[in-house]
């Protein structure tokens, strides 16, 4: 990117909006409920031929520094000492405020470049509050609709005059575009999930690359200290924490490299009870959390250890089990359990009990505010996707299934013995695979849980999702009629 655009202005002036049109998708959450984003959000932006980082920011207001508010006008100015230029949004239907004249004040001191933008200019009216913008001393104000797109090509011409052209195109760069591939977002039992093994009859296997980028979504329900890890992971306020509980609403990505590896973590809203959730605003939040699960490859589930448990945690931990996404728990707040041993032995107790579907998930404690287990978590988090990756050649896979079934075999239904031929892996990411067997609907759920069971501790993949689907071979002689001799 050749320089980072910062979008400025008083809440609900349609800063979101300019950002996910720039964004080229809708990844702010957009309200007419002013104040709805809180944390700063950076992503690569495109308009017509110059490519850049654009930065949405919280609406400023002038609070105290101790209030939610002032935390977030803090986030803001951080974003606007961080840019190389700044859009500073007005609402052109409403007029200037006494807010734009003092904010402007405030941008205007902090010697960046502006370019001051009259939004909504296609409404009724709009043109006087456009005019009174010229009092900011900001210059000409552009005239846009970040909503319809109007006025888009003159945004343009504008930062590249305050830019200049060699720095607002700098130096000639191949354009690189990320496609992000995430999961099939819903499963039935006979189709599986992830990635597709290109030959599954192949002995060898390539081995876990850890150079790979690492895709991390951090969920768990409010006030649990999502943010306040990340921060911790990171080493710097990059996200908003407080108090508060729900304060995250966005899925905000942030960039973070820990022993050499790039990985992307993903800050989520905290996930309640559906019942719970009334308002428009947080079934946004909800949905973009969710969004950011289905689009991670590990999920670190964070518990609170002072209430662990509750039975919001556990339908989380199986939502992302349902979705196919590698698990890691962090009991947070480690720092406030005084009988440390007897509460760690109950924790990994109702761990194995509450959460029979995936046996042996890895579980540790951390304290997101003191720094303690972050590295402990993270080699469980690379230990998972490692598993989650995991291929079984099909020699292997038959050979162990020839002994369980010598050992093991199928129950007879009907009175009729049920036959299992071979077993093959199709799938990673989680790991899936297919048995060949005569009449895969009478197959009890038992035996399939017996087989899963069965791979999970001879092929060393425990605490990940396994999916095994049935399939029965075609029969070239089914609807014949039979000759008559």
């Amino acid at each position: 990117m050749s320089f980072t655009l910062a979008i400025i202005g008083r809440p609900n002036v349609g800063k979101s909006t300019l950002f996910n049109r720039l964004a080229g998708q809708k990844l702010a959450l957009v309200d007419d409920t002013p104040g709805v984003t809180r944390d700063r959000r950076v992503h690569d932006g495109k308009l017509y031929d110059l490519r850049f980082s654009v930065v949405d920011t919280a609406g400023l207001e002038e609070v105290g520094s101790e209030t939610l508010e002032g935390r977030m006008r803090a986030q803001t100015e951080i974003a606007i000492a961080e840019a190389d230029v700044i859009l500073f949004m007005i609402d052109a239907k409403a007029g200037i405020t006494p807010s734009d004249v003092t904010f402007g004040d405030l941008v205007r001191k902090s010697g960046k470049p502006v370019v001051l933008v009259a939004n909504k200019s296609e409404a009724r009216g709009a043109e006087a509050g456009m005019y009174d913008a010229y009092r900011l001393g900001l210059g000409e104000p552009c005239p846009i609709s970040a909503e319809h797109g109007q006025g888009i090509p003159d945004l343009r011409d504008a930062i590249v005059a305050v830019l200049g052209e060699e720095r607002a195109f700098g130096p000639d760069e191949e354009e690189e575009a990320e496609v992000e591939d995430g999961p099939v977002l819903s499963a039935s039992e006979t189709t599986l999930i992830g990635d597709d093994i290109e030959d599954p009859d192949a002995d060898d296997i390539p081995a876990y690359d850890t150079s790979k980028p690492l895709r991390i979504a951090i969920v768990g329900r409010p006030n649990a200290g999502k943010s306040t890890l990340i921060n911790t992971m990171v080493g710097e306020e990059r996200l908003l924490t407080g108090p508060e509980a729900g304060i995250t609403r966005d899925s905000i990505s942030v960039d973070w490299e820990w022993k050499g590896r790039r990985i992307k973590l993903f800050d989520t809203a905290g996930l309640r009870r559906k019942s719970r959730i009334q308002q428009k605003l947080e079934k946004l939040s909800v949905s973009d959390a969710l969004r950011a699960i289905r689009f991670a490859e590990v999920v670190i589930i964070v518990f609170d250890a002072t209430i662990p448990f509750e039975k919001q945690d556990l339908q989380i931990v199986d939502l992302i089990i349902r979705e196919g996404r590698a698990p890691v728990i962090a009991f947070n707040k480690w720092d406030l359990i005084e009988n440390r041993q007897e509460v760690l032995a109950e924790l990994r107790e109702k761990t194995e009990r509450l959460l029979p579907q995936v046996r042996g998930l890895r579980a540790v404690t951390i304290s997101g505010e003191m720094g303690q287990g972050v590295d402990k978590l993270m080699d469980a988090v690379t230990l998972t996707h490692e598993i989650w990756n995991s291929r079984v050649s099909t020699g292997r896979l038959n050979r162990w299934l020839e002994g369980v079934l010598a050992h093991h075999p199928p129950p007879a239904v009907s009175g009729r013995r049920l036959k299992i031929k071979y077993m093959t892996q199709v799938k990673t990411r989680p790991p899936g695979f297919i048995v060949s067997c005569s009449r895969p609907d009478a197959m009890p759920q038992s035996y399939i849980r017996y087989l899963i069971n069965g791979l999970r501790e001879t092929f060393h993949m425990p605490g990940v999702p396994i999916r095994l689907s049935l399939r029965t071979s075609d029969n070239p002689f089914a609807g014949r009629a039979k000759k008559r001799r």
